[in-house]
């Protein structure tokens, strides 16, 4: 029954050595990563809201949001909703002071 085991792990680890052995070594470059406080956070936004010149119409942004619905929900790809977008930012009419 000796003989047996022996055997059976002779066979056992006769395999471990035929496989492909590959080396990695793993970089790990020390990046400062920024913290964003929320105040930072709010103040750019506020700025950043500051230099719009308006609000877009409602009737625009439920446009938008429809556009973003039908790609989230699969039905509408997004280059095709890009597109359709710009093609609507061309051909709508503004007021006469903008250009």
């Amino acid at each position: 029954m000796g003989k047996t085991a022996e055997y059976t792990q002779q066979e056992a680890h006769a395999g471990e050595d035929t496989g492909l052995h590959l080396h990695t070594r793993t970089l790990h470059p020390s990046v400062p990563i920024p913290y964003l406080t929320r105040e930072e956070m709010t103040s750019t936004a506020r700025a950043a809201t500051a230099r719009l010149t308006g609000k877009p119409p409602a009737k625009d942004l439920a446009f938008y949001g429809g556009l973003g619905a039908l790609t989230v929900a699969g039905a509408l790809e997004w280059p095709v909703a890009v597109g359709r977008r710009w093609c609507h930012l061309a051909t709508a009419q503004r007021p006469e002071g903008e250009a």
